[in-house]
């Protein structure tokens, strides 16, 4: 059975790495961390950049869009109407929350 991965388990995987990371410091810290086979493939197809943070990385990787993320409906419209960063999956790119959701969660 193919299983893909989902944000969180990339997260996990590379949760000892000290930041800014490379691509290549991802990839050998997911490998050390014993992570799944699906997520050392997802690492290796993100962009060769320096990354900051594990939000970064999390946001570059593919996976599922009814992944982990917990975006809503309007923040999943937003982002398909945003640009992200090159080679960054619709899905993923960074979006505010929508005001009356914040308003809300007060």
């Amino acid at each position: 059975m193919d299983r893909s991965t989902s944000a969180r388990d990339v997260v996990k995987a590379i949760k000892d790495v000290d930041f800014p990371a490379g691509k290549d410091d991802l990839i050998e810290a997911a490998g050390r961390s014993g992570a799944a086979p699906e997520v050392v493939k997802a690492l290796r197809g993100i962009p060769p950049e320096q990354y900051a943070n594990r939000e970064e990385v999390a946001r570059s990787v593919r996976v599922d869009p009814a992944s982990d993320l917990g975006t809503s409906a309007a923040q999943r419209a937003e982002q398909a109407r945003e640009g992200g960063r090159r080679g960054q999956s619709q899905h993923l790119r960074e979006v505010p929350k929508p005001p009356v959701q914040d308003e809300l969660e007060q």
